[in-house]
């Protein structure tokens, strides 16, 4: 007598595997669309988030911070024009990474400073994000996707 075994042949096999790549393909560039997207977001809220702390800083102090760490955290003391209680950790450090973007702040001119920068760069372009960002003063954001965004840019 032979037994007559169960399961599936190769040829099944093969077809789902098949079918599961073909979905894979279909849905993996949409995540990382969907990451790049969220990344740019989270840059553009945090460049908001900076502009704010600038402003605050400034009708504290009658000045715009000297460096991004001068908004940083006051680590448990009374916040001072050096580390004003501003930002986070994350966004109160000289060259902050945050979400794929470095977020760098320049601040111009000359005691008191009445004018500064901030750009929004992704780490890795076309991973981490397309767009790059900039703003300053005016808290007018400007993106441009191919190089480094400045004052010129189209506003978003």
């Amino acid at each position: 007598m032979k037994s007559k075994q169960k399961g599936f042949s190769l040829i099944e096999l093969l077809i789902v595997v098949a079918i599961i790549l073909i979905i894979a393909a279909i849905a993996i560039p949409n995540l990382l669309r969907a990451r790049i997207s969220a990344n740019e977001a989270s840059a553009v809220a945090s460049l908001r988030t900076m502009n704010t702390a600038c402003i605050s800083y400034n009708s504290d102090y009658g000045q715009y911070p000297p460096l991004q760490t001068s908004m940083g955290p006051a680590n448990g003391g009374t916040p001072l024009y050096t580390e004003a209680d501003l930002l986070d950790s994350v966004l109160g450090v000289a060259g902050a990474v945050k979400s794929g973007y470095t977020i760098a702040y320049l601040v111009s001119g000359s005691t008191p400073y009445s004018a500064y920068k901030i750009n929004g760069d992704p780490v890795t372009q076309h991973q981490t994000g397309i767009r790059h960002f900039f703003t300053d003063q005016s808290a007018v954001l400007r993106a441009n996707p191919t190089a480094v965004a400045t004052v010129s840019d189209s506003p978003l």
